[in-house]
């Protein structure tokens, strides 16, 4: 099973957004369109930790490419960390990814749940 790495390893954020998860929290995340496969929905994958380890099996809801236009509200809510609209969801994101956020930004926007935790 293929891994879901939210942030990056042994950093507070992914602990925070692990943590998140595992409440119940969050079941978005997005990320820059790059040249890894969009997972299709259906697909499992392994939760990692803070340090890697197992920490639960997410399913993917739905995947989509989109511009960053596109990203609405409940999308940056649903996120799970704290996000009260748009804006904040891309000054954040803004800032995870170093590079700015255009309107035409293309964003995979993943919906999941989580279907296993331990």
């Amino acid at each position: 099973m293929k891994n879901f790495d939210l942030g990056h390893p042994r950093t507070e954020l992914r602990r925070e957004l692990v943590e998140a998860v595992l409440a119940g929290r969050k079941t978005t995340t997005a990320g820059l369109l790059d040249d890894d496969p969009v997972p299709a929905a259906g697909e499992r994958f392994v939760l990692n930790g803070y340090d890697d380890e197992p920490r639960g099996v997410v399913e993917v809801v739905e995947a989509r490419v989109v511009p960053a236009r596109e990203i609405d509200e409940q999308f940056a809510r649903d996120e799970g960390e704290g996000f009260e609209t748009v804006d904040d969801w891309r000054e954040d994101h803004e800032r995870f990814f170093g590079r700015a956020i255009e309107p035409d930004t293309q964003i995979v926007a993943i919906r999941f749940r989580l279907v296993e935790s331990g």
